[in-house]
């Protein structure tokens, strides 16, 4: 069993601020701090340190950044052969984070809109292979990908963040729509839906596309929505010190356990868990739990529960 991670690698640059900023207000930070990130290598890294065997496919500007981050990436035991490079710089991202771990972000994709469908060859897709799509790559190479996978009988995971306007082909494509409550409102307006609120608008947007819709809450944990049962998981009770890699985390862990075999309610529960922990430290890759941690403490929270 494979996780093919088809994405994004950035650098990050995170400044702790006093306060967010306010429209066309400048806030000063007193420095700031240089991480590896981006959602396809944080959901990588994600997976790698649940358990499971990953392949990275994405590309790097030809720089100092982006060499430091496929190294990092391979150090992760990540299979770093189809990382390429490109003429672009190395995508980045400029995170503020204030006092109560809310944040607000800049992205620069950079490199990252050089990835094609075509750097991913047959051999590494069928039935044994997760795949992992977010939107930090063009979104019609995402929606090729998607196609080639579900042809080869891969399972597609599509994290829909951040949001922006992507082919409706990509979503009936993929077994398993991932977004927080935010995305899923803009997709069910980008989709001329009329449901708003995050539950209405997983049941619609499954009944739409046919695959399992799941929405995560943040402090109250996260929904799935299928088109043959819907189940509802809390989230564990922790001290938030900022919530950059959450989601990540979520994403990362749930193709792990998915792809070990787990069924949707156990990887609801563990994905879960990822994310709370991600909440507890620094920075999108650092509080990217291990498996040994996952084990620990899956039990403290409750098992999902039908909706």
């Amino acid at each position: 069993m494979t996780v093919l991670v088809f994405g994004s690698i950035n650098a990050d640059f995170i400044l702790a601020v006093d306060r967010l900023p306010g429209p066309g207000e400048t806030v000063v930070a007193p420095t700031y701090r240089f991480l590896p990130g981006g959602k396809g290598a944080n959901q990588a890294v994600a997976a790698a340190r649940a358990g499971a065997k990953v392949k990275f496919f994405g590309r790097i500007g030809e720089d100092a950044f982006g060499k430091v981050l496929r190294e990092g990436l391979a150090a992760e035991g990540i299979d770093v052969g189809g990382v390429g490079s490109s003429r672009e710089p190395t995508g980045a991202a400029f995170i503020a984070i204030d006092p109560a771990g809310e944040n607000q972000i800049l992205g620069a994709l950079g490199a990252n809109y050089a990835v094609r469908a075509a750097d991913v060859p047959e051999a590494a897709l069928g039935p044994g292979t997760t795949v992992v799509l977010e939107m930090e790559v063009p979104p019609g190479e995402n929606a090729i990908m998607a196609a080639r996978a579900r042809k080869a009988g891969s399972r597609v995971l599509f994290n829909f963040a951040p949001a922006m306007p992507a082919p409706p082909s990509l979503f009936a494509d993929v077994g398993f729509l991932v977004l927080n409550e935010h995305e899923a409102e803009a997709l069910a307006k980008q989709m001329q839906m009329p449901e708003r609120d995050p539950e209405p608008a997983a049941w619609a947007l499954s009944r739409r596309f046919g695959n399992t819709v799941v929405v995560t809450l943040g402090a109250d944990g996260a929904i799935a929505i299928s088109p043959e049962a819907a189940w509802r998981i809390g989230a564990l009770d922790v001290t938030v010190l900022d919530t950059v890699g959450a989601g990540d985390a979520f994403l990362g862990v749930f193709a792990a356990s998915l792809d070990e075999g787990r069924d949707l309610p156990s990887s609801l529960r563990r994905a879960s868990v990822a994310g709370a922990i991600a909440c507890t430290m620094s920075g999108a890759r650092d509080g990217l739990p291990i498996r040994a941690l996952l084990d620990a403490r899956e039990n403290e929270l409750a098992a999902a529960r039908p909706l």
